[in-house]
């Protein structure tokens, strides 16, 4: 037992508990709980800009709020925030903004959200019942340290010009005063490697505090194929790995900046790199005996990687996280399952024909477009994601996460939306793929879509897929008018995701954040993956050959 851990682990969750007892009674009355909250989220912002010029003071009931309150994109608080980077204060809440947060979209626009006390507290409301629950399940992730995954500094965004800080120095800042010194003392991996420029060197570090922490419990990230990707490179490092965890010292130490050296703290441990020495890299379960937990994504298409992630760790509980968003904590996990965060946010939803329902008018079984209203400013605010209520704990939905809505691909006509295509994909794979993407593409034969696989795809997955989007009454005419020619497949060699990761985040996406998408608007990822076409006419129909690529 890691005597430091425990006691700064527990002082973590037991602050938690008023939280967690609150939010277990809160799922029992949701639309009381949600009205309450929308009640007191209008008074206290009433003499804000937003407030006046939408008449705040004067709502009563949810009907004039919905009648005062339009529903919004980004694009609709653009100016608004625009505002607040100019140093204009009380503009969407009365609260101070403390920060500017950076996130994106899925086509990559970049979007700056306002953090401020309320909202911290909102998420505070959503991340102490879930770790309390989790610590309830899973006493033992109490004993040791835990690995978060770190965002790395994205040095290629842009630099704006504002008056408030944009982004937070490190992610645990979310948590605030003394929940975050708490977390930041168990931390597997220090929150100062995020100023690593150097991808490579990232992964390496990443790789040695993991493998010096043998009591290492609980592993949180977002996609899991970032930790696949690390164990896969195991192989290739390890002797390095074990000659650094020996000596105590770091071959990259040197071009590192000193605040990391200094954060790395390395020193000998050859009994350590003695008894690793008896693991097979290629079996990383046997790296850490201790380890109960991960959470990571795992609806959409991050099930597939899950189920990857799974095989490399397969006595290592595997936690599908909730719908968490820079904007907003929409589901949490909570007693097996991913109930809405009721005490944290006032929601409605979409449904297909456009009419606006509460959380107590959702029906199991049925999608949904989330629509939040928060306290750090975004009032009736889309965020494009597609849910399913899935059951209830109480009488609150559980939600679980479909895709994202918005997206739709229109070369030609033929509107094909991330729904659909997720659909068709998934209708015409019968095992898992570590990535996939549909993107649009052309050259010198005319316009078409490219599936890029990173696994092993079905011989005949682009005549599948093809016909599947001919369901698509647009797509199937424009196909028929040659405007589109037939799917093509490319295989990816290897590191799909990361490539793809890595790009969103050169157009300033948080990496850290980056959803899985299953569709792209934009071309040219043949010249960003490693791999090549599939050539149709060199198939081999024998079930388990890889076809010819080039």
């Amino acid at each position: 037992m890691n005597w430091p851990a425990t006691i700064a682990n527990s002082l973590w969750i037991g602050s938690g508990l008023p939280a967690w007892a609150r939010f277990q009674r809160a799922l029992h009355q949701p639309a009381e709980v949600q009205q309450s909250l929308l009640h007191r989220m209008l008074a206290a912002n009433a003499a804000c800009a937003y407030g006046r010029a939408h008449g705040f003071g004067e709502i009563k009931s949810y009907e004039d709020f919905t009648r005062r309150v339009p529903l919004v994109d980004y694009d609709d608080l653009e100016p608004w925030i625009d505002r607040i980077c100019r140093g204009e204060s009380r503009v969407l809440t009365n609260d101070a903004v403390t920060h500017l947060i950076p996130t994106s979209g899925s086509t990559g626009a970049r979007k700056l959200i306002p953090f401020t006390a309320g909202l911290q507290q909102q998420f505070d409301r959503a991340i102490s019942p879930w770790m309390a629950d989790l610590a309830r399940q899973h006493p033992q992730i109490l004993f040791g340290p835990a690995y978060w995954s770190i965002t790395p500094a994205n040095q290629s965004a842009e630099k704006e010009k504002s008056m408030v800080p944009i982004g937070f120095d490190d992610d645990s800042s979310y948590l605030g005063g003394n929940k975050r010194r708490l977390v930041d003392s168990v931390l597997a991996v220090p929150s100062e490697l995020r100023l690593v420029p150097d991808m490579e060197q990232f992964h390496y570090l990443t790789l040695l505090c993991l493998l010096r922490q043998q009591d290492l419990r609980l592993i949180s990230i977002w996609h899991p194929t970032f930790l696949s990707l690390l164990l896969e490179a195991l192989p290739a490092n390890w002797e390095t790995l074990l000659a650094d965890i020996s000596s105590g010292k770091c071959r990259h130490a040197a071009a590192l900046p000193p605040t990391v050296r200094s954060a790395l703290k390395m020193r000998p441990l050859p009994r350590l790199a003695a008894r690793l020495r008896t693991v097979d890299p290629q079996q990383p379960e046997e790296m850490w005996p201790h380890l109960k937990l991960i959470s990571c994504w795992g609806d959409g298409l991050a099930g597939h990687a899950a189920v990857g992630l799974k095989k490399l760790l397969p006595n290592v509980t595997l936690q599908s996280k909730g719908l968490l968003a820079t904007e907003a904590f929409v589901t949490v996990p909570f007693a097996g399952m991913n109930p809405l965060t009721v005490r944290s946010h006032f929601f409605e939803f979409s449904d297909d024909t456009g009419a606006i329902h509460r959380v107590h008018e959702l029906r199991e079984g049925k999608s949904y477009e989330v629509i939040v209203t928060t306290a750090g400013g975004l009032w009736r605010y889309r965020l494009r994601d597609l849910v399913q209520v899935a059951g209830y704990v109480g009488k609150t939905p559980s939600l679980r996460f479909l895709n994202r809505s918005g997206n739709v691909s229109d070369l030609v006509g033929e509107k094909l939306s991330e729904a659909f295509v997720a659909e068709a994909i998934q209708e015409s794979l019968d095992t898992p793929m570590a990535f996939v993407l549909l993107a649009p593409d052309a050259d010198a034969t005319g316009f078409r879509y490219t599936l890029y696989v990173e696994g092993r795809p079905p011989s005949d997955l682009a005549v599948v897929l093809d016909q599947a989007l001919r369901r698509n009454p647009h797509y199937d005419y424009c196909r028929k008018l040659r405007q589109l020619l037939e799917v093509r497949l490319f295989a990816i060699s290897g590191g799909g995701f990361e490539t793809y990761a890595k790009h969103r985040a050169a157009r300033g996406a948080r990496l850290g954040e980056i959803k899985p998408a299953i569709l792209s608007q934009t071309s040219g990822w043949s010249a960003r993956f490693s791999g090549g076409y599939v050539l149709e006419k060199e198939f081999n129909k024998a079930k388990g050959i890889i076809p010819t690529v080039v």
